[in-house]
């Protein structure tokens, strides 16, 4: 309890507010964020025999705690607190942990923040710069829309049974508005042309989107010899612009 105790105060200010934690498990997390000041707590759990487990405790807690039977990849979790300031506090499955974020990201406007464990190499890609060995397609979307900062390390030790890799608990708060102009999608196939292939000079890797990828680069004053892992998330809505004018390859 002590340390899902802290992933909860890590959380924020929770007067008023309305938590959702994905995954609860065995509840300790769940047990944690009620010892809070949050108003309701909502709980998506897609294994039954976890809701059975923690029904006792949602019987007891009158109406506090909500348990979710339900997978979260498709449930859109903004709606289910009913426009209730809303924080996601959550020991991510990781097996699922990416495409949950990437679909939180396309509505981050509707959390007060989100307070997640990774596995430590994804926290590090997560909230990495341009220039870091880890900087990538999801660095520039959550840098995107996002203020990222790791907050601690979780031992292997802690988790019974004990995963191979350490985890990390990442606070995500999103922004006012996003860093630069761009549509989503556009950013998106952006990224994943010059992050997918990294290596290559940024000229060659975003053939598969422009038709003369040198002449839209230099019109946005880029070097066309530069490597994806150079540019930073304003230049990379510039070109997600460029793609999104008339005459682009679909």
């Amino acid at each position: 309890m002590n340390l899902t105790r802290r992933i909860a105060r890590a959380a924020g200010n929770m007067s008023g507010m309305t938590a959702i934690e994905i995954g609860p498990g065995p509840g300790g997390l769940t047990r944690a964020l009620l010892e809070t000041d949050a108003v309701r707590v909502i709980a998506i759990e897609h294994d039954e025999r976890c809701v059975a487990a923690l029904a006792e405790l949602e019987l007891s807690e009158r109406g506090r705690l909500e348990l979710v039977h339900d997978d979260a990849l498709e449930l859109d979790v903004a709606k289910l607190a009913g426009g209730a300031p809303v924080r996601i506090v959550a020991n991510l499955p990781y097996n699922i942990a990416t495409p949950l974020l990437v679909g939180w990201l396309g509505q981050a406007d509707a959390f007060l923040s989100m307070t997640l464990m990774f596995q430590k190499e994804v926290a590090q890609r997560l909230s990495a710069r341009t220039g870091d060995s880890s900087y990538g397609r999801l660095s520039v979307i959550t840098s995107w829309l996002c203020e990222a900062e790791r907050l601690f390390d979780i031992s292997p030790k802690a988790f019974v049974p004990p995963p191979k890799v350490m985890s990390t608990v990442l606070h995500l708060t999103p922004r006012s508005k996003p860093l630069a102009p761009a549509c989503m999608l556009d950013l998106e196939r952006v990224t994943g042309a010059a992050f997918g292939q990294r290596r290559k000079m940024l000229r060659s890797s975003l053939k598969i989107l422009f038709d003369d990828p040198v002449a839209t680069l230099e019109e946005l004053r880029i070097p066309h010899t530069a490597r994806a892992e150079e540019l930073d998330v304003e230049q990379f809505c510039a070109v997600a612009r460029a793609l999104a004018r008339p005459g682009a390859r679909e």
